[in-house]
Formats: C-alpha cells, sequence, structure tokens
C-alpha cells in the first residue's frame, strides 16, 4: 500500500522536518540563482556564453563529485553529512556579496562551484536517507513531496527572486540563501540519527567486526561495478544521460528567449527569465503532486514501463513545440506541460529505482547516476550557450525538446518487459535481509 501525501506527512515526524528544511534551503536557492544569472549578466554584457559558463560552475563540481558523496553517505553519518553541508553552505552563499564590480566576476564562479560541491554531499546523504525515513509504503509518496516541493520552490524562489533583483538588488538574494541553509540544518538535527539506516549503530559496528573493512576507494569502485553489472540500474543510468543531453540547454534557452525574443523596456531579461522558470517550476510541481494517483494507478494496471517510455517522449515534444509559440504565455504553457509530464514520470521512475537497490549501497548508486547525468547537464548548457552565437533561441529550444524526449526510446530499448516486471513487482524481503 502506498501512503497518500497526507498520511506520511501526519504520521511520520522525521519526514517533515527533512522535507521542511529541504523546502526552506530550496527557496534560497532559487533566490540566489537568478541573483547569481543577473550579476554575470551584468558583467558580462549579457553573454550567452557567460551565462553557460556560470551553469557549469553551478552543476559540473556537483556532478564530480556525487560518487564520493555517495561514498561517504553510505560510509558515515548521514545525519552528520547533512548538517555540515548545511553550515559550509552558509560560508559560501555570502561569498556573492564580494561581487561588487566586473573584475570581481571570478568570485561568483568560484563561490558557485564550492556552493555546487557542498551541494552534492547534501543530497547524497539526503537521497540516500529519504527511503528509510519515508518507509516502503510512504516512498512514492515521499519521492513526489521531496521532488515537487524543490520544483514548486523553483517557480516561487525564481518568481519572487526576479522581483527582488529589480527592486532590492541582489545583495538581499544572496543574504537569504545563506539564512536558508541554518535553517536547513537545525531541521536535519531534529532528525534521529538510527532512523536514516536500515541497520542500528549496532548493528553496523558487528556488521564491521565480521568482515574486512574495505578502503574508501574500494567503495566507491564498487558503486561503479554494481551499475555496469545490474541491468535495470545501467538502463537508468544510460535513459538519464540521454534526456540530461537536451534537458541540459533549458535554462539557456530561457535565457535566449529573454534577451533575444521577448525582451522590452516592459518585460527585461530578468523578468522573463523567472517567469519562464517559474512556469517550469510549477509544472514540476504540479506533476509530482499527481505521481502518487498517478503512479499507484499505473503500478497497479502494470503499465508502468509504457508509462515511462511515453511521457519521456511526450515531454520532449512538448518542450519543442513551445520554442515556436508567438507569446510568451503560450510558450510557458507549453513549457509548464511539458514539466508536469516529466514531473510525474520522474517521481514513478525514481521510486522504483529506489526500491530495487539494497540500503548499504544505495548512497554510491543514486549519487553515481545523478552525477553522471548532471556531468552531462553542466556540459549541454555550456554547449547551448555557445550555440546561441551561432542559432536562435526557437531552434535551440526544438533541439533541446527533441534530444530530451529521445530518451523515452532508450527506455523502450533498454527495458524488457519480463525484467522489468521483476523490478516494478520485487518479492518482499525484510530489512535484516537486505
Amino acid at each position: 500500500m502506498n501512503l497518500s501525501y497526507t498520511q506520511l506527512i501526519r504520521q511520520n515526524r522525521n519526514f517533515r522536518n527533512l522535507l521542511w528544511g529541504q523546502t526552506i534551503s530550496e527557496l534560497g536557492n532559487w533566490f540566489n540563482f537568478v541573483a547569481g544569472l543577473g550579476v554575470v549578466r551584468l558583467a558580462s554584457h549579457s553573454s550567452p556564453a557567460a551565462a553557460g559558463l556560470l551553469l557549469l560552475f553551478r552543476t559540473l563540481p556537483f556532478a564530480v563529485l556525487m560518487p564520493i558523496a555517495g561514498a561517504v553517505a553510505d560510509r558515515f553519518s548521514r545525519k552528520n553529512v547533512l548538517i555540515i553541508s548545511d553550515l559550509v553552505r552558509v560560508a559560501f552563499a555570502l561569498l556573492f556579496l564580494l561581487v561588487t564590480e566586473p573584475e570581481d566576476l571570478w568570485i561568483a564562479y568560484a563561490a558557485s562551484v564550492l556552493l555546487s560541491g557542498a551541494s552534492a554531499f547534501f543530497d547524497g546523504a539526503k537521497n540516500a536517507a529519504t527511503p528509510n525515513i519515508a518507509g516502503k509504503d510512504g516512498l512514492l509518496s515521499g519521492t513526489a513531496l521531496m521532488f515537487s516541493t524543490r520544483f514548486i520552490l523553483m517557480a516561487v524562489g525564481a518568481a519572487l527572486g526576479g522581483v527582488a533583483a529589480v527592486l532590492f538588488g541582489y545583495k538581499i538574494a544572496f543574504i537569504i540563501n545563506a539564512a536558508s541553509f541554518l535553517v536547513s540544518a537545525f531541521s536535519v538535527w531534529l532528525i534521529p540519527e538510527e532512523s536514516m539506516r536500515e541497520r542500528t549503530p549496532e548493528q553496523r559496528r558487528k556488521d564491521l567486526k565480521l568482515k574486512p573493512k574495505e578502503s574508501f576507494f574500494s567503495e566507491i569502485a564498487e558503486g561503479f561495478r554494481y551499475t555496469l553489472k545490474n541491468p535495470f540500474a545501467l538502463t537508468i543510468l544510460l535513459m538519464n544521460l540521454m534526456w540530461a543531453v537536451g534537458g541540459g540547454a533549458t535554462n539557456i534557452v530561457f535565457e535566449g528567449l529573454g534577451t533575444m525574443v521577448f525582451a522590452s523596456e516592459s518585460a527585461n531579461p530578468d523578468y522573463v527569465y523567472s517567469f519562464l522558470l517559474t512556469a517550469n517550476g510549477l509544472g514540476l510541481g504540479f506533476g509530482m503532486l499527481i505521481a502518487h494517483r498517478v503512479g499507484s494507478y499505473v503500478e497497479l494496471r502494470k503499465t508502468t514501463r509504457g508509462f515511462i517510455g511515453w511521457t519521456l517522449v511526450v515531454h520532449g515534444i512538448l518542450f519543442a513545440i513551445a520554442g515556436y509559440m508567438p507569446s510568451l504565455w503560450l510558450v510557458a504553457i507549453f513549457v509548464l506541460l511539458s514539466r508536469a509530464v516529466i514531473g510525474t514520470e520522474f517521481a514513478v521512475q525514481e521510486t522504483i529505482f529506489q526500491r530495487s537497490l539494497p540500503d548499504h549501497i544505495r548512497g554510491r548508486i543514486t549519487t553515481l547516476d545523478r552525477g553522471a547525468e548532471i556531468t552531462m547537464f553542466s556540459i549541454s548548457s555550456y554547449i547551448a550557450g555557445v550555440s546561441l552565437t551561432m542559432i536562435d533561441a526557437q531552434t535551440l529550444t526544438l533541439i533541446a525538446g527533441l534530444l530530451a524526449g529521445s530518451s523515452g526510446i532508450v527506455w523502450f530499448l533498454r527495458s524488457g518487459k519480463r525484467e522489468f516486471a521483476e523490478i516494478e513487482s520485487p518479492p518482499a524481503k525484510s530489512a535484516e535481509a537486505v
């Protein structure tokens, strides 16, 4: 049985605290995102390549450190990793306040690298702990809620960040971002350490005495071996890599539409970018919120495999069409629809993936997958920024949508019906048997 959103939130205090901490920190992150991009735009005279470089610095360190972060989450206290990551991000977020002149642009890039790296360790520990905190029956709703709040806050944070940038300047956004990490650290501190793992600390110490302790890098290598040898894990990895080839262009598409197509005296680039980012976040958030009902339905009907593949294809087509809409509102509607479809798909896909992974290695596998995806995403972002010097924003939107949608084809080619049925309905196991 899958718990509803209301049941999970009411019955699980630890999940409420984790969700609250993420909610506040994500709100601050989107203030920082809009403000950081605005600072770079001013210093670089609206250079698309400079915007692409900032996105590269915001994502590539995250991706590179993800496999290491996953091993840390599996090896050490997940609670301590979460709290320390939040506290160091407070200091890193405040570095943006030092950017006052064009010559200080390197500080914005350096601060982005540091924030991105620290966020990798936070996400690694959070992703590894969430299935244990939410429980088997709460995992679908928990996954949907964790991501839906993230994407809804993309909309709210982007909108508020855009308004704050226009009315108060960029520094306010950076201060809000730093404060949000303090709130997140306090929320995590309220969660008991033992709720973040299947085994208690005493059981883990006993396990370590019974078997030789592997080196840190051996544990990282174990995550790579598992992914390459496990057909389902490898399918998820390849599919997400293909999605990121097109998905990485999303933010540059919005920046290009804002500076090249819809910007005017009444609609400056900050407004257009925030408006499209808001539509993007609202669509993803809505898709995640309906994922519990949709996921339960397709799981009951045993149609999850087809649902994942076709939603990936459809979302890409909708995004491709958005680039050729004649008004900003119509672009936003198609972006919202595309993101609602992919939001629902992602919650269902992620839930099945998490359920298929044993707890002792979950941090390494999920971070490897996310790290590879975000590496491709960041590379694609930079290439998209450079490409806007050669092609128009509408053409880039078309290419990005079709590439992202082709991940559905990868899914169909890789996921056989019989093999997928075994993943979708695995035999019941106790926590001790995992």
